[in-house]
C-alpha cells in the first residue's frame, strides 16, 4: 500500500479510500454479497452492463466470457455451473484479503474513477513485485450499501471495484485462461 500511495492522481488529491479486509470480517462479508446477490438486490454506485458494449468493444467481452468459462470447464448451457462461476468473485476467490477501492463524488467522477484505476493497478503492480497476486473485481462494487454498511463506511464514499489478493493458486484453472489483445498498429 506504501508503494501504492506514490500513484499520481489529478491535482494531487489522492482519492482514493481503500479497505483491506481479511479472516472473519471478509468471510462475513462474503456471505452478505452472496445472499444480496441471490435475492437480486444489487446496490452498485455506479452503472454497469455489458449490453452497453458496442463493435469491437462488445466482441472482447464476449471472447473473455467464453475463454473463462471454458478454462472453468463450465459449458455456456451450464446454467448452475456459470452461477458457481460468478460466485467465486463473491468468495473473493477464496483470498485471504480483499481491497475495497472507494472514492468521494466530485462532479461527473471521471477524473476521480481514472485516479482510483491507476491506484489499483500501482496496488497490483506492488502485489507482483512481491510475488503476490490479485484481481481486480468490478463486480464487488454491484454491492456498494453492504460493503458501506458491513465497513461501517460513509454513504459520501461510493465503491468503484475491490480487488482480491493473496499468493496465487497457479493451479487455479481460470489463472491458466489467456485472452487476446488486439495489436497496437491497426
Amino acid at each position: 500500500m506504501e508503494d501504492a500511495q506514490f500513484t499520481p492522481s489529478n491535482c494531487n488529491t489522492q482519492p482514493w479510500d481503500v479497505h483491506i479486509v481479511s479472516g472473519n470480517i471478509k468471510d462475513e462479508l462474503s456471505r452478505k454479497i452472496l445472499e444480496a446477490n441471490r435475492n437480486g438486490q444489487h446496490t452498485a454506485d455506479f452503472s454497469f452492463d455489458t449490453k452497453d458494449y458496442y463493435a469491437r468493444y462488445s466482441e472482447r467481452q464476449i471472447e473473455q466470457a467464453i475463454a473463462y468459462q471454458q478454462a472453468m470447464g463450465i459449458d455456456r448451457n451450464d446454467r448452475e455451473g456459470r452461477m458457481r462461476v460468478v460466485n467465486l468473485n463473491y468468495e473473493f476467490f477464496h483470498a485471504p484479503h480483499v481491497a475495497f477501492l472507494f472514492m468521494p463524488s466530485f462532479g461527473d467522477n471521471v477524473r476521480v474513477a481514472a485516479d482510483i484505476g491507476m491506484y489499483g493497478q500501482s496496488f497490483l503492480l506492488a502485489l507482483a513485485a512481491r510475488g503476490l497476486g490479485g484481481v481486480p473485481q468490478t463486480s464487488l462494487g454491484f454491492f456498494a450499501n453492504q460493503v458501506r454498511e458491513s465497513l461501517d463506511i460513509s454513504e459520501d464514499m461510493k465503491l468503484l471495484f475491490g480487488i482480491s489478493f493473496g499468493y496465487p493458486d497457479e493451479d487455479f484453472p481460470g489463472a491458466l485462461m489467456r485472452v487476446g489483445r488486439d495489436s497496437v498498429n491497426k
